[in-house]
């Protein structure tokens, strides 16, 4: 492990007062959402009775490129931020690159991953219309812990459903989401209309966010002053992740260089949006080259292998239909310990932007992002989660190219969390236990066929 560390910090006056949405300034818009019961164009207004109407009107909002952040969500912001930007020399010498590699390490926010930073918003805008409850799906835990924290701040009470088999993997991110004060229940469970329908058809089911989110906006629609809110995928919650790529675009001026590369994880789309659109604003109105890499787990390739089209967010069809890359809802992923990138579709910011060719997607394997893990938990004392393990891993990758042709790339990755209520993965990828999950061609077929016969 390297000795030599340099952190890049900004004042509290220069964290961002704005968040950036991408939207009003990309040449090609998302296609919007369709209200699956009209089959016509979502309006903010359809979205009222699930999520509070500011983050309804964020959600399509195709106009505006900045957004103010309330001075209240500001101020929580400043506990934690900015997060700091480090030159990470001693994977660098581990990898004898001669690549400059960057990570903006969101692994230092209250609950340990960026996840806070939509959390703090969606619960803020919640309390302000006077809603009382909220509720939410987690897969890792990392989002519901987020919530439940957010929740308590701004004194909401807190309902998550866990993925049923993150539930049980990871114990300790329900005790943290419990220590706040939610509610939590595993997912699918025999709480709701959804939970029940999906238990019937395999009582041996182990959930996945699709479920999860199923179970959340039932709740949320059943019960009086109560909303809906979500940790990925929609383009309101992205909206608000922005606040990383835009302190990290400060920092980046501060140590003289600018990124050839920028990488972030990938299940939903936030983290990865997050550190990446400030930066893309750059190539979509000057011209610039940065590349932009967004890495999945090979055991749900919904951006590698997945196709482009309408479909819901969630198992029961609960959501308006999304225009996305998608695996299809009804997509079971393998149980991987990379709870939170175990989605079937990506958001649809992300999934035109990679359309257009603005971006790239490259899959990693469990094995592999564990190995990336324990590399860099050597080379610079921090232990990543499983899911910041495959941006490990594609920057990796990407380093070792340079090694290879001796150029001199800046690279920069997201750290979105740390893995220390991870040790449990690790104990089983040091014992031998994992395995590699890949998705075979005949199961992405015969899922996706499934769901044209659907929608």
């Amino acid at each position: 492990m390297s000795t030599k560390q340099k952190r890049y910090f900004l004042t509290e006056e220069e964290i961002p007062t704005q968040w950036y949405n991408i939207q009003a300034d990309m040449v090609n818009k998302p296609l919007p959402p369709i209200n699956p019961a009209t089959k016509e164009a979502l309006k903010p207004e359809d979205l009222f009775p699930i999520f509070a109407e500011e983050l309804a009107r964020q959600e399509l909002d195709q106009e505006h490129a900045w957004v103010d952040i309330p001075e209240e969500v500001r101020d929580m912001y400043k506990y934690y931020r900015s997060t700091p930007l480090v030159r990470a020399y001693g994977l660098e010498e581990a990898l004898g690159t001669p690549a400059h590699i960057y990570f903006k390490n969101e692994s230092v926010s209250p609950v340990g991953s960026h996840k806070l930073n939509s959390a703090l918003a969606q619960a803020y805008y919640c309390k302000q219309q006077g809603v009382t409850n909220v509720t939410t799906e987690t897969g890792a835990g990392q989002w519901g812990a987020a919530l439940s924290y957010a929740a308590r701040v701004f004194g909401l009470e807190a309902a998550v459903y866990q993925v049923k088999i993150s539930y049980e993997q990871k114990p300790y991110r329900r005790s943290i989401m419990q220590t706040y004060g939610a509610q939590v229940t595993a997912s699918p469970s025999m709480s709701t209309r959804a939970g029940k329908d999906i238990l019937t058809k395999d009582p041996m089911n182990q959930g996945s966010l699709g479920t999860a989110i199923s179970e959340a906006i039932e709740l949320a629609v059943n019960t009086p002053n109560c909303k809906y809110t979500l940790g990925s995928v929609l383009s309101h919650v992205t909206l608000h992740q922005t606040i990383i790529g835009l302190e990290a675009e400060k920092q980046m001026q501060k140590t003289g260089e600018y990124p050839d590369i920028v990488i972030g994880c990938f299940g939903g789309g936030s983290n990865f949006g997050g550190i990446s659109f400030p930066f893309m604003r750059h190539n979509i109105l000057e011209g610039k080259q940065t590349r932009f890499i967004a890495a999945e787990p090979a055991s749900c390739p919904k951006l590698t292998r997945g196709v482009f089209q309408y479909d819901f967010g969630d198992v029961a069809g609960y959501t308006p239909l999304l225009p996305m890359y998608t695996l299809g809802h009804n997509f079971m992923p393998a149980n991987i310990h990379a709870g939170g990138l175990r989605y079937h579709g990506a958001g649809v910011i992300v999934s035109q932007l990679l359309k257009d060719k603005l971006m790239e997607a490259v899959d990693i394997k469990q094995l592999e992002s564990f190995e990336a893990g324990v590399l860099f938990a050597k080379a610079e004392g921090i232990i990543p989660a499983p899911e910041s393990s495959h941006a490990i891993a594609a920057t990796i990758k990407e380093a070792l190219k340079c090694k290879e042709t001796g150029e001199e790339k800046v690279i920069l990755f997201n750290l979105s969390g740390h893995g220390l209520i991870d040790m449990a993965a690790y104990d089983q990828y040091f014992a031998g236990n994992l395995t590699n999950y890949e998705v075979s061609d005949e199961d992405v077929r015969k899922n996706i066929a499934e769901l044209e016969k659907v929608i």
